[in-house]
């Protein structure tokens, strides 16, 4: 436990004239008071308390916030009164510990009725102090730092929490650093397996590609030293639970995410944050739709700075966030820097936000709202922006992912609900199934007797709980017709090995996948749930099976309903683009990207449009693109363009020289590629050498895969 002594030394470093006896007594007295008490891990209860004072000091908060967290469970679990606390500390004290007190007993994640009035009462407590927040915040900060100690029904409850409620809370209020740490210590209760994949793959990540922070800092550092530009350069990898939300935001693995790096410029002025970015996108090549300017845009929260995302020489994109030093006080710690002290003074930070005003413009949209369910939307709307609020025809309200449909919100009631759902009304008016949902709409779902789920509902359907449910409906409902599609598959697959998919074989496979039994492994083959590789390498491990999930070309495209395909050569779509389908009577059907201007002479006739997209997976590096390329004549120039372009597992099928001068080539060359993001990887590393004055990708609208039949 700190000593009272260490804390008083912790505020004097920033506030050099701190109330030192003030400080002492009310560590005495909070000592005193929770004299015999434990916590779960058995410490003396008092030590949370003073650690709670000290994440505080952190941020460089007034001696009336450092009391109140050594104070801050005094009155509710000791014989302390809110007189007593008046009569040594002071009103304004102990109308704080009085606050936060109140915060505590507060049911902030209940699902009942109650929760909207609670939420009232949390916003009152922060109208009339913020500074109650930022000691609940610092309390919840510290309670997850040791939440090891609970029982592991309490550590989830806990968790969720703080997911929920705590963590949205920190952030909207600007501090961004204890919003991370909080969602991060709650990542690792929730989902301890996927923060631990995460930190493997960043170790392994790390052994191949070495110090990758150390690098780019350096680099950035010399650009600066050159741009004569005096300014500090900070580099970390992002936090677990930032990756794995972005992992499933974008529904891909780990080794696609570009941007898991994040770097700070500390500037000395405003002036200098745009030199710095200027400097950054003349070495390095801006990614587009990436950059923000918070400065003169500032967000609520006083938040100000510039971002801007950069593509490497290796195609790997990292961000940089520009900033001067006021800036970087206001983004660490958000409304608290209000009351941040330097040199023994307030701090004069321009950039504060005044909590007053924050505070009011936060709650000015629903403070006169009086139905309790509507002011629970509005102030969940204003923490939680990816979250879609409904009501139910009672008023409760449903959580929803953002894009949920009303076949989503049916689920999320019951599951029979969902499965019998016929049609949906939004605020009384009759809407598809596949509609977005709003912030704030009732809805209504209609039901049927009869009713089954539909296989396209699996595309309407955004939630994992609605498509789980609706898969397993699916599935029971076909599932003799799948078993026998499945029984297939595996003869092939097993047979394509020089095995046979025997009745010993298959049962063993459904022994380790945990299935119950043949029937239902074959049934989940045929439906698409399992693939043939899973069932193969379960009975056989040893087997050298094709590249993991790679897409084979026959089924590289999903939509086609049995006929063959050919890429559209005016068009070369690629995986991960939109695509559309043109059949050609006997020839097939020809795939175009859907901005093909190609398409423009089918617009009137539909009855041959298909609606396709790619198989999900990864593909083989076998579609074709044409690059068009300006580089300089110089020796070795050619050869060092295809050495790039084979780092980046790209294979280079044809190449002509379209013209040629005495200080330039122009050449068009033929590329195979895997999909859109792997296009961009090689785009972006020939783009960074000196030698490429341009590349861009060639489509010509003039060619067609598929001559017209004749009619």
């Amino acid at each position: 436990m700190i000593a009272a002594d260490d804390l008083v030394a912790l505020v004097r470093n920033y506030n050099p004239r701190t109330n030192e006896k003030l400080i002492k007594a009310a560590y005495e007295y909070g000592r005193e008071m929770h004299d015999g008490q434990l916590r779960k891990s058995g410490e003396p209860y008092f030590t949370h308390p003073v650690a709670v004072a000290a994440i505080l000091t952190e941020q460089q908060l007034d001696d009336a916030t450092i009391i109140t967290a050594l104070l801050h469970d005094t009155i509710e679990d000791t014989r302390s009164t809110y007189s007593e606390v008046t009569e040594k500390f002071g009103k304004d004290v102990a109308e704080l510990v009085d606050g936060v007190t109140k915060l505590t007993n507060l049911q902030l994640s209940s699902s009942e009725t109650k929760q909207a009035e609670n939420f009232r009462k949390l916003f009152m407590a922060m109208s009339k102090d913020l500074r109650v927040i930022l000691v609940k915040l610092a309390d919840r900060l510290h309670n997850m730092r040791t939440i090891k100690a609970m029982k592991p029904e309490k550590q989830m409850q806990k968790a969720r929490e703080t997911m929920d409620i705590f963590a949205p809370l920190a952030g909207r209020m600007g501090m961004q650093s204890m919003r991370e740490e909080l969602e991060d210590l709650a990542f690792r209760v929730l989902n301890p397996q996927g923060r631990e994949s995460i930190i493997r793959r960043f170790i392994t990540l790390q052994k191949e590609t070495g110090d990758v922070i150390h690098r780019i800092t350096s680099d950035m550092r010399k650009e600066l030293e050159k741009a004569g530009i005096d300014a500090e350069v900070y580099g970390r990898a992002k936090k677990p639970y930032s990756i794995w939300r972005k992992m499933q935001e974008k529904k891909i693995g780990f080794s696609r995410l570009s941007d898991i790096y994040g770097f700070r410029v500390i500037t000395r002025s405003e002036a200098d944050c745009y030199a710095v970015l200027g400097a950054i996108h003349q070495r390095w090549k801006s990614v587009p739709g990436r950059f923000k300017d918070y400065i003169s845009q500032p967000k609520s929260n006083g938040y100000r700075s510039i971002h801007t995302t950069v593509s490497g020489r290796d195609g790997k994109r990292v961000e940089v966030q520009i900033r001067t030093r006021e800036m970087h006080e206001v983004a660490e710690t958000g409304v608290a820097a209000h009351w941040s002290y330097r040199d023994g003074a307030p701090a004069a930070n321009r950039f504060a936000v005044d909590p007053a005003k924050w505070i009011a413009q936060m709650t000015e949209q629903f403070d006169q709202e009086e139905d309790h369910d509507a002011f629970l939307e509005a102030v969940k709307l204003e923490m939680y922006s990816d979250k879609v609020f409904c009501f139910t025809p009672k008023g409760d309200v449903v959580k929803l992912p953002k894009g949920a449909t009303p076949l989503d919100y049916a689920y999320q009631i019951h599951t029979r609900i969902g499965s019998k759902c016929v049609g949906a009304k939004v605020d009384g008016i009759r809407v598809p199934l596949w509609t977005r949902l709003k912030n704030g709409q009732s809805i209504e779902i209609i039901t049927a007797e009869g009713q089954a789920p539909q296989a396209t509902w699996l595309d309407i359907a955004t939630t994992g709980k609605a498509k789980t449910a609706i898969r397993r409906a699916l599935r029971e409902a076909n599932k003799e017709r799948f078993a026998k599609l499945g029984m297939e598959l595996a003869r092939a697959a097993f047979e394509s090995h020089g095995k046979k998919a025997t009745d010993k074989a298959l049962e063993k496979a459904a022994t380790t996948l945990r299935l119950g039994d043949v029937e239902t492994l074959l049934a989940r083959l045929g439906s698409a749930e399992l693939t043939t590789r899973e069932v193969v390498e379960t009975v056989y491990p040893n087997l050298v099976i094709a590249a993991e999930n790679e897409v084979e070309m026959k089924r590289a495209v999903v939509g086609l309903g049995g006929q063959g395909f050919e890429r559209a050569t005016c068009c070369q779509p690629l995986p991960g683009e939109r695509i559309v389908g043109i059949v050609h009577r006997g020839k097939g059907v020809a795939v175009h990207a859907i901005d093909c201007s190609s398409l423009e002479e089918y617009e009137e006739q539909p009855d041959r449009w298909l609606d396709l997209h790619w198989a999900d997976g990864t593909h083989p590096a076998v579609y074709c693109v044409s690059l068009e390329m300006v580089l300089s004549n110089d020796a070795g120039a050619l050869g060092r363009i295809c050495t790039l372009i084979g780092e980046r597992k790209a294979n280079i099928s044809d190449m002509t020289f379209k013209d040629r001068k005495p200080d330039f080539y122009r050449i068009m060359m033929q590329v195979d590629l895997r999909d859109a993001e792997h296009l961009h990887s090689v785009i972006s590393s020939l783009e960074a050498e000196s030698m490429v004055a341009s590349v861009e990708r060639r489509r010509d609208p003039g060619l067609e895969t598929m001559p017209e039949a004749a009619e």
